[in-house]
């Protein structure tokens, strides 16, 4: 057994991960970093990157359904699963290779194989090629999360799939259930409709995607039905029938009553748990709290040296919040003293169709904390690009304090909102009032004017409604 010594460690090399390692040897420190798996981790390899690439395939061939609307003629509309899969599985491949790259890039040295921490400051990795044990001034855990089952719910890869089955299906679903309509829930909802899917979506909340604005996920809802979906709220699947070829859902209505439905798929997306087992956190001290290690707000876990950032350290479980965490760890190892990671600062996005994005206070938590508030609204059928686009159903959302002008929240669903909300978070990072974004001049024609007119609207200025 070898042993080598750098300044930083990182276990795991997803978003979180290989952006911190780069960020240690950008800064002159000896970097490691330990993967059991894919470089990239789950996002590039079985989450945001392929997801994106399926919905991508999925809102082509509902444009070409929908040719005639734009003056053109398509014959004979198909869908070859089997290539769409191929094709996102491809993209993952090629930038599962550009993270390897950025590594020998930057002179980072790469472990393949399991990590445990058996005291403070040591690393040993288990390989193919056996164990090798490193020494460090400071080690970050980057760990990911893996998909929650519940119990009797549970996936076998063929009745009932997790997303990584619903990124490489055996098949196309004809009647598919979606347990759970958070982010992943309603993206593989939205795919697998569009395609021709007959698709149910379970909610136990009250609402579809619980965690947005009750404004556009009463939007969202509308649209998602308009569409074709079967939406059930204050529902919960009790216990799941398998046979060969169908599944038998026992689905608990909002009335309390226990409805049986057949499928032929089903999707359980109900959260995800925390990689923490087999690292030795326990033994060092560190706390977990439902699979999640605790931290402080610059991702210290209470051990010395030792942090840990993205989905192992609880919500938002988002790539980018993993990706500035992992920058603002690397700098504390290197002496510096970075900003703590804001999480109400952080815009969450679902790429379904429409897309929803949001950052910030929802109108219902700015009320609960007792702010005075104006809200904007604009709605696409406003604006000139999103009608020309054939795109003219969705809303735009500012919410403001009345009394000091600060941008509280902002809440999009519709077309590219996915791309428009980072206009109001870089005017949240930068502070700015009302005003100042009453003062910029947007262009024309853009879907981005529907955020000034939205800012105009909280104050009894907009232009085009």
């Amino acid at each position: 057994m070898s042993t080598s010594k750098f300044d930083l460690v990182v276990i795991g090399a997803g978003p979180g991960g290989y952006v911190a390692a780069i960020r240690g040897a950008q800064l002159g420190l000896t970097v490691a970093i330990v993967e059991r798996e894919h470089m990239g981790g789950i996002c590039l390899n079985w989450g945001c990157i392929p997801t994106k690439a399926l919905l991508r395939s999925s809102e082509l061939f509902h444009q070409m359904q929908h040719a005639a609307d734009f003056g053109l003629t398509i014959d004979k509309v198909g869908v070859d699963l089997k290539a769409v899969v191929e094709r996102s599985r491809g993209v993952a491949k090629k930038l599962n290779g550009g993270v390897g790259h950025l590594m020998k890039k930057n002179g980072i040295t790469v472990f393949m194989g399991s990590a445990t921490i058996p005291a403070k400051g040591k690393v040993q990795v288990e390989s193919k090629d056996g164990k090798q044990d490193l020494t460090t001034t400071s080690i970050v855990l980057a760990t990911g999360a893996r998909a929650r089952e519940l119990p009797g719910l549970e996936a076998d890869g063929d009745l009932v799939w997790t997303y990584k089955h619903a990124l490489a299906p055996p098949r196309m679903p004809k009647k598919l259930l979606i347990i759970g309509s958070g982010a992943i829930g309603i993206e593989f909802a939205s795919f697998y409709n569009t395609l021709g899917a007959e698709t149910t979506v379970v909610e136990v909340m009250d609402r579809i995607l619980p965690v947005e604005d009750a404004e556009i996920s009463a939007l969202a809802k509308k649209a998602f039905k308009k569409q074709g979906m079967t939406i059930l709220e204050k529902a919960a699947v009790k216990q799941l029938d398998r046979a060969k070829g169908s599944v038998t859902a026992h689905i608990e209505t909002a009335d309390g009553k226990i409805e049986q439905h057949q499928f032929d798929t089903v999707i359980s997306a109900v959260g995800i748990v925390g990689n923490t087992e087999d690292l030795g956190l326990e033994a060092l001290g560190v706390k977990i709290d439902r699979s999640h290690v605790v931290t402080d707000r610059h991702c210290r876990t209470g051990v010395d040296g030792l942090y840990a950032i993205g989905d192992v350290a609880g919500g938002p479980w988002l790539a980018h919040k993993a990706s500035h965490e992992g920058v603002m760890v690397a700098e504390l190892a290197a002496g510096l003293s970075p900003e703590p990671v804001d999480p109400d600062s952080i815009a969450g996005c679902t790429y379904c169709w429409p897309q929803i994005a949001s950052v910030g206070l929802t109108e219902a938590q700015a009320k609960a904390a007792n702010r005075d508030i104006l809200i904007g609204r604009f709605p696409f059928v406003g604006n000139g690009k999103a009608i020309a686009l054939g795109e003219p159903e969705g809303l735009i959302k500012t919410i403001f304090d009345a009394k000091t002008g600060e941008l509280l929240g902002a809440h999009m669903i519709g077309a590219e909102v996915t791309e428009l909300i980072q206009g109001y978070v870089i005017g949240r990072s930068l502070e700015t009032t009302e005003e100042e974004l009453m003062h910029t001049v947007f262009p024309h024609p853009t879907l981005s004017e529907m955020l000034h007119e939205s800012v105009l609207d909280a104050y009894g200025r907009a232009i085009h409604i």
